[in-house]
């Protein structure tokens, strides 16, 4: 469900830092351990796709509870923050043949729900290197 057209919205070669929310299947759908289990085996590949790509991971965290606003529909596992050089390198990444081979299984058994929003930056004290 990559909103192509609603990235190509936006000026594919600024810099770009993309939201993750996760929520985590219990089990991961190919019966190999947990959720976790499956993000973290996409995690590992997708990183070095990443990072081929001029990219970082910046932050992840623990969702731990809705602070302000609804609880419904918000109750999420992790979040990450992931800079991309351009929007460019995240659709060249996303739409690669081996992202789609060797990541996104990883990523379907793991999440039983996972949003990413595109953000462009207002402010920010993070340095990307």
């Amino acid at each position: 469900m990559l909103n192509i057209e609603g990235l190509e919205q936006i000026d594919r070669h600024a810099p770009v830092v993309m939201l993750n929310l996760m929520r985590f299947h219990m089990r991961s759908r190919d019966g190999d351990g947990s959720g976790w289990d499956a993000y973290l085996r996409y995690s590992a590949i997708t990183v070095p796709m990443i990072k081929a790509r001029g990219g970082t991971l910046l932050w992840t965290g623990e969702a731990e509870a809705v602070a302000l606003g609804t609880r419904d529909g918000n109750d999420w596992d992790f979040v990450a923050l992931v800079y991309y050089p351009s929007v460019a390198a995240f659709l060249d990444m996303m739409t690669s043949e081996a992202y789609e081979r060797e990541a996104d299984p990883h990523r379907v058994n793991a999440c039983a729900e996972h949003v990413i929003i595109a953000t462009s930056e207002a402010y920010s004290k993070f340095k990307v290197a």
